[in-house]
């Protein structure tokens, strides 16, 4: 059922694949075997996928969030799912306005990958830069938040560029809102 509901999707044919999605969810759920924690968690982070196709914003960060304390609860904040299960769930908050509780969960994920991944793992960068997008998005973000965040995205930039290359499209990504943020934090340092 999951190569269906991927096939629906890569053809953009959401609403099918929302229907296949949540039968094999319900079935996951019915049935007994090992391990199906693990096959629920991520027929749940493709519903959720689905739902941000269908414009389902909230059904999608519940969805996202339900994932992100799955993991946490089963694998530990430190496990490598956890960790992006934090930063899909955190990626897609900002997007509902929702900037504290993107900057407080990718707060304390931050360190956790650096420790456990390092500082040049592409989760970690995506991590950094998620982190400091929402700090220069959040239009309550003090000049010392936009600093933070800035100084974020130029740490990121750097690594990306080191590991990845400048054509990689991260690093494009990472760049763009560096200059983005800059220009931010010029507009409200001016008198």
């Amino acid at each position: 059922m999951g190569a269906l509901g991927n096939g629906l999707s890569s053809a953009d044919h959401y609403v099918e694949a929302l229907s296949v999605r949540e039968a094999e969810l319900s079935m996951l759920r019915r049935i007994v075997i090992d391990d199906a924690e693990e096959d629920i968690l991520e027929v749940q982070a493709n519903l959720a996928i689905t739902y941000g196709n269908l414009g389902r914003l909230e059904e999608a960060l519940q969805m996202k969030r339900e994932v992100y304390a799955g993991h946490l609860k089963r694998d530990g904040e430190e496990h490598h799912h956890t960790l992006i299960a934090a930063l899909n769930y955190a990626a897609a908050l900002p997007g509902a306005k929702r900037f504290k509780e993107a900057k407080s969960l990718l707060r304390k994920a931050m360190p956790v990958a650096r420790r456990v991944l390092g500082e040049s793992h592409g989760v970690t960068l995506r991590v950094m830069w998620n982190y400091a997008r929402a700090v220069c998005q959040d239009p309550g973000a003090t000049l010392d938040d936009l600093r933070e965040g800035v100084t974020t995205l130029e740490d990121a930039e750097r690594i990306a560029r080191r590991v990845l290359g400048g054509a990689h499209p991260l690093t494009s990504a990472i760049e763009g809102d560096l200059r983005t943020g800059r220009t931010v934090l010029s507009a409200r340092q001016e008198p």
